[in-house]
This record gives C-alpha cells, structure tokens and sequence, in this order.
C-alpha cells in the first residue's frame, strides 16, 4: 500500500512539474509555425521586391523555412527541460548516420547548389533531361520540377541533372523542331521542297526566321526520307508539331504526292 502511495505522489508531482513545460513547448510549436507561414509569405515578397530571380526564390525560402523549423524544435526542446548540449551531441551523431544513409538525397542537394550557380537553365526555360522534356517551374533544394507540355507534373532529382546531359531549348530563345516525311523516288525532290516551304511559311507558330530546313534526310529501300526542320518558340513547341504535320500532310494532298508505304501483311518462314 505504501508503494502504491509512494508511486502516486510521485505521478502528481511530476505532471505538477511538467505539464507547465509541456503546454509550454505545444504552444510555442503551435505559434511557432503559424508564424513560420506568415514569415515565409513574407520573405517571398521581400525577395520579389529585391528583384530575387524565380530560380534562387523557391531555394532560399526552403533553405531558410527548414533552419528556422529546426530552431523552433530545439527551443520546444529546450522548454521541456532536456539539455541541449547532450541533444546536440545526439542530433549529430543521427544526422552523420542519417546522412550515410541518405546520401544520394545529399547529394541532390549538392547538385541543387550547382544548378544555381553554375544556372544551366532558370524558372521558366524548356528543358530536356535524358528523356524528360518539360518547362521548369520550380528548382528546388532536393529537385527541379518540370512541367510538359501534356500538363504533367515531373519531378526530377536534381543529381541526375548534373550528372546527366541537359538540353536547353530556351537558351538560344527558338527551338528547331525534328520532323521526318516520306516521298516515293519518283516524285521531284526540288517541287516537294519548295511545296512544304511554301506550307510551312503560312502555317502559325513556324517562325521564318531562321528559315526552315528542308532536305533529304536518308534513302529507304522503298522510299526517300525528308528532314523538315521549321524553328518555333520554345513555348509553343507542341501547337507548331501539330500545325506543321497538318500543313505538310494538307500540301502533299492538295498536289497529289505520292506517299510510299507498304499495304498488307508479308508473311516469312521460320528457319529451325
């Protein structure tokens, strides 16, 4: 019985002894990260008065937002009466265990910090990483976030960027599109060309200058290949695709070209 007393009195003084503290330490969370919201609203505004690009925007916010909620959990910490030079020693220790195992997330961003100063390409631009195409919409501390022209969200990690090859479509402000057809060897080479330049001159988003490209690409064993290469704004990439297949289809129409393409099906044996 006296245990039982001893065990309960020693409960009642410590919840009389720590629920103080650990109000305190949920209220000052609590306040805390409502006032974080309010701070990083306020540092986006600050950086777009300072004229802070939209690439280093979203980078400095997360960078500055993810030390501030560090702090804020080390002073909660702190109120519940745990030593912070004992935590610190304990933050270390996991943060060099977390860090091997999380070193490819490090390394990403490592490569955030490159991508920002050595800045490849910016908010805004068209890029093309591997086989990722898309419009950057954010460079994160971790990832760049692309958009494509499908409206689909990429998130691509950003080591993979710097140890990859980029290909920058806004860089040079145009971008040349890669568009193939196919003539029979009978058809006239020179008329073809000038008919699609002459589709391609009046189709929209075709810029005319620079001109564009019109040549054979390769022969076919049953056909000549045509590399159509018209120049667009990097924006308007996938309208000028569609726009410029449907000139050079309507051209080949309208002046009765001959398309060569196989018909049925051809059957082959075998062999053991």
């Amino acid at each position: 019985m006296k245990d039982v007393t001893y065990y309960a009195e020693l409960l009642r003084d410590n919840v009389i002894a720590y629920t103080p503290r650990v109000l305190g330490a949920i209220l000052v969370l609590w306040l805390g990260f409502k006032l974080l919201k309010k701070v990083d609203k306020l540092l986006s505004n600050s950086l777009s008065k300072l004229s802070i690009s939209d690439t280093m925007r979203p980078f400095i916010i997360s960078l500055v937002t993810t030390v501030l909620k560090i702090v804020l959990v080390l002073v909660a910490v702190s109120i519940l009466g745990v030593e912070l030079s004992g935590l610190v020693t304990i933050v270390a220790a996991m943060g060099f265990a977390i860090g091997l195992s999380l070193q490819g997330s490090l390394g990403n961003f490592a490569s955030g910090i490159l991508i920002l100063f050595l800045k490849p390409y910016k908010v805004h631009d068209w890029i093309q990483v591997d086989d990722k195409f898309g419009k950057v919409e954010e460079i994160g501390i971790f990832n760049t976030v692309l958009v494509t022209p499908g409206n689909k969200t990429l998130i691509v990690p950003n080591s993979m960027i710097t140890d990859g090859v980029v290909t920058n479509f806004s860089e040079k402000g145009v971008v040349r599109l890669e568009l193939n057809a196919n003539i029979p060897y009978e058809e006239d080479f020179p008329k073809v060309q000038q008919m699609i330049a002459s589709a391609l001159a009046n189709t929209p988003y075709v810029l005319q200058d620079p001109a564009p490209e019109i040549g054979i690409e390769s022969f076919d064993s049953h056909y000549i290949i045509l590399a159509i290469r018209p120049y667009v704004l990097p924006d308007n990439y996938w309208e000028a695709v569609f726009e410029s297949h449907r000139a050079v289809k309507k051209v080949f129409h309208d002046n009765k070209v001959q398309v060569a393409y196989s018909e049925g099906i051809e059957l082959g044996r075998i062999g053991g």
